[in-house]
């Protein structure tokens, strides 16, 4: 397989409500869409880094320059048998994971539909459907924040995760456990507290969470070891975890029980896939986050989820959850309550919506042999 073109789009769209947590609030996502023509048809790919370094340290438009001046450049004109060999072409550059997985993620695409598979089956993928939970973010009130759990737990999310911070965490759990009584919830930290907030953090013991997500800095991998020993709660490593040889230091110190996989954040599908493996291996639990992305982005999420190896719920919402129109037909639905389908079809199994995506394109650039 070829590719003789590449085409980059920067996206914007309106979310149908803000998106916070504790490093931040969105209220549009912005991303790339990444579209790679071979001699044998095309595939797409997004980018997931959000506007601003907050998240990681990559940004929109620190994707955009790589993608632009290093990773395009690279990948046109290759040829390949394999998308896995798009990793070990990228690897000259350092870092910028996100940006790698937007155009990786659409050689995937292009190389199933070439093979004339799903891009779940050819990364490995097992489901027919894969279970869902979501993600609810930082509200001004208690009372809005227990509103959307239970329209949450009226569409049939199967896991309710709540982002906490520093005075939004004990009284937030407590309202919640006290409404709903014992349903299954995590907690997801971002990295806002510090080892020192250790007998605080014992509190969340009391709430019988199935994880508490990130609750340390990203680059804090002994502290969060150290903090393990004294949690009943199992720890989720979240953006600590940015590749295979993260996984294995942070199992090796027995760091985490679980950790959450997102192919934008280890840069791509090929390292997602070996993670997962990793995982499975030690024993440690694993399940697929979202980044609040558009319909193509949240298709490869799924064809991943559909991994044997993932053992827990995602945060894969359907579109109508964070947008009024997405950019693919048809949109992610439910195809029963907290569950998704996963498409049979070739590549990621949909259509893009070219009129949406025209209508939210902010910029673009095309590269051809």
């Amino acid at each position: 397989m070829r590719v003789e073109a590449i085409e980059l789009r920067q996206l914007r769209l309106p979310f149908t409500e803000a998106m916070r947590a504790s490093y931040g609030s969105h209220s549009e996502k912005v991303c790339i869409l990444a579209t790679v023509y071979t001699d044998g048809g095309h595939g797409y790919g997004e980018c997931s880094a959000f506007a601003d370094p907050f998240y990681t340290e990559e940004s929109v438009d620190t994707a955009w320059l790589v993608m632009n001046r290093y990773l395009a450049p690279a990948l046109l004109g290759t040829n390949m048998s394999d998308p896995a060999s798009v990793s070990t072409l990228f690897s000259q550059v350092r870092g910028h994971y996100m940006a790698k997985a937007g155009l990786e993620a659409a050689v995937w695409d292009a190389y199933a539909k070439t093979r004339g598979c799903s891009l779940a089956s050819l990364v490995g993928g097992a489901k027919k459907e894969v279970e869902t939970g979501i993600s609810l973010g930082l509200y001004e009130t208690q009372e809005a924040l227990l509103q959307r759990v239970f329209a949450a737990l009226d569409a049939g999310y199967v896991r309710i995760k709540v982002k906490i911070a520093p005075g939004q965490d004990i009284s937030v759990l407590s309202a919640i456990r006290s409404t709903f009584g014992d349903i299954s919830l995590s907690a997801d930290a971002n990295g806002v507290y510090k080892l020192a907030d250790l007998p605080h953090l014992r509190e969340l013991d009391t709430f019988g969470l199935q994880m508490i997500e990130q609750p340390l800095a990203f680059d804090d991998l002994l502290d969060h070891a150290r903090l393990a020993q004294h949690l009943d709660t199992p720890i989720c490593l979240d953006e600590s975890i940015r590749s295979v040889k993260d996984g294995e230091t942070a199992i090796a110190l027995g760091a985490c029980r679980v950790m959450c996989i997102k192919y934008g954040r280890v840069g791509g599908l090929t390292e997602a896939r070996s993670l997962l493996k990793t995982c499975a291996q030690n024993g440690i639990g694993a399940w697929c986050g979202g980044m609040y992305e558009t319909g193509v982005g949240r298709l490869a999420t799924i064809a991943l989820a559909s991994h044997d190896a993932i053992t827990l719920p995602g945060d894969i919402s359907p579109s109508s959850r964070y947008f009024d129109e997405d950019i693919i037909d048809p949109p992610v639905t439910f195809s029963r309550p907290g569950r998704i389908a996963v498409p049979e079809g070739l590549g990621l199994g949909t259509t893009l919506r070219v009129d949406v995506v025209e209508q939210c394109t902010v910029l673009r650039t095309y590269y051809a042999v």
